[in-house]
């Protein structure tokens, strides 16, 4: 059976804005492609900027791909107070390269651009994602990354507990001083 490969490369976020009052925002990425998802590493943001130079591969037969629409990459913090801790979310059509891709054998797309999408539809700031996607015939084998396990909702109480036990009193008190 045939299929193919969409190998995503997450290179960074510039012009977000951090969601939280206190600390620096701890930035990663949640990508979902079809059923499959995929976390990235957190990393810290400055100055509006998160960089995570980090590759994710979605593996699905033909009859799968054909299902498929789009992908979608949400930006999350780490840090946040609140409980989803949604910064923004950017969302990729792969009907094109997904066709282009089963033509040509393979096709790349160099890091762009895209916009993130507040939850009140507004724009700010941008994602730069690459994007391949390559054929293979039967026999290929593939990795897969791990996929997000999903929290249950009772830790969620616990971990914004102690995110607000890490915040150094220091920044409490002083929150315009030099840190």
């Amino acid at each position: 059976m045939e299929g193919g490969i969409l190998e995503v490369l997450v290179v960074n976020a510039e012009g977000i804005k951090p969601r939280n009052l206190f600390g620096k925002p701890a930035y990663y990425v949640v990508i979902q492609c079809g059923t499959e998802v995929r976390r990235s590493k957190a990393t810290r943001g400055y100055h509006h900027e998160a960089f995570w130079n980090q590759k994710f591969e979605f593996d699905f037969s033909f009859s799968e791909w054909k299902n498929l629409t789009h992908l979608e990459i949400s930006i999350m913090d780490d840090e946040s107070f609140n409980d989803t801790g949604f910064v923004g979310r950017s969302m990729i059509f792969l009907g094109g390269i997904i066709a282009e891709g089963n033509d040509r054998g393979i096709v790349e797309l160099h890091p762009s651009a895209y916009n993130v999408v507040h939850e009140d539809t507004t724009y700010e700031g941008e994602i730069k994602i690459g994007l391949k996607f390559e054929v293979y015939k039967e026999g290929h084998k593939a990795t897969k990354e791990k996929t997000v396990q999903v929290t249950e909702a009772g830790h969620d109480v616990y971990r914004s507990l102690f995110r607000a036990l890490k915040i150094s009193w220091w920044r409490v008190l002083f929150p315009y001083g030099p840190y």
